[in-house]
């Protein structure tokens, strides 16, 4: 009888280190499709914002939501209260989200920015017609949409109201931003908000930095925008400061390569992507 042999320690350590090689070759690919599944899945929700937005178009004159009188006049708090809800909702997350920054208990989720929302605003907050289940979300709408009905002049923050578009059916549409994902249902940017110092302080409580809270890394240097012509995109980080927020924003600000930024006064975790 012949002597079965069995592999020797040599063996098994080349067929070991032959599939870790083969493992580092795949798993980039893999984490590619991945993200690729996550920003088609996000690009979608926009889709679907933007059909509930041209319902809302076509019942009320072709005006978006009202920006009157604060959290009375909520954009969200005009929504369908089924579309209020974070929980009932699928639409308010990115598939990348792992959930709200905060809970209804002031929890805080120690997930990286771009896995989070910010906050959750429920009828404790201060307005009964607020969806009992709370609205938190990984998507904003752009607040210089909304209309402000007779209101002029300087508002808080450097806002102006005759900045305000207030319909869709304007020039330049489709680099008008109208929902974008951020840690906030609603922002103000302006041209020379500077982004965050990191990633992990996207979250922030600086309430006045709005550009910064649509500027975070969820897609590996992009975020989901929709425009006011009901497209949708990706959009580099640094690209949205080119985009026409407002009818008075600066597209060639300072952090544009227009406005004369360079690659060294970004910060670190930005530096590798795309200028624009």
């Amino acid at each position: 009888m012949t002597k079965r042999r069995g592999f020797t320690l040599i063996e098994l350590l080349v067929v070991i280190a032959i599939i870790a090689i083969l493992m580092a070759i795949l798993m980039p690919a893999l984490r590619r499709v991945k993200e690729q599944g996550y920003m088609i899945g996000c690009l979608g929700n926009l889709k679907q914002w933007n059909l509930l937005h041209a319902m809302y178009l076509q019942d009320n004159d072709g005006k978006f939501y009202s920006g009157d009188g604060g959290t009375a006049f909520w954009w969200i708090v005009q929504l369908e209260e089924k579309y209020q809800s974070r929980l009932k909702n699928d639409l308010w997350f990115c598939p990348k989200n792992q959930g709200p920054v905060q809970d209804e208990n002031g929890i805080t989720n120690n997930k990286l920015p771009f896995q989070a929302a910010w906050g959750i605003f429920t009828r404790a907050n201060g307005d009964s017609r607020l969806c009992a289940d709370g609205i938190a979300g990984s998507y904003a709408i752009n607040g210089y949409t909304l209309g402000l009905t007779g209101a002029t002049g300087a508002m808080s923050e450097g806002r102006f109201a005759e900045d305000h578009w207030k319909s869709p059916q304007v020039k330049g549409a489709a680099e008008i931003p109208l929902m974008v994902e951020a840690l906030r249902f609603d922002i103000w940017p302006q041209p020379n908000q500077a982004p965050f110092a990191s990633e992990e302080a996207a979250w922030s409580t600086d309430g006045s930095n709005h550009m910064a809270r649509a500027c975070m890394n969820r897609h590996t240097g992009f975020v989901n925008v929709s425009m006011c012509d009901f497209s949708v995109r990706k959009v580099g980080l640094k690209e949205l400061y080119t985009l026409k927020w407002h009818k008075n924003f600066n597209t060639m600000g300072p952090w544009t390569k227009a406005g004369g930024v360079e690659g060294g006064d970004w910060p670190q975790w930005m530096r590798r992507f795309a200028e624009y």
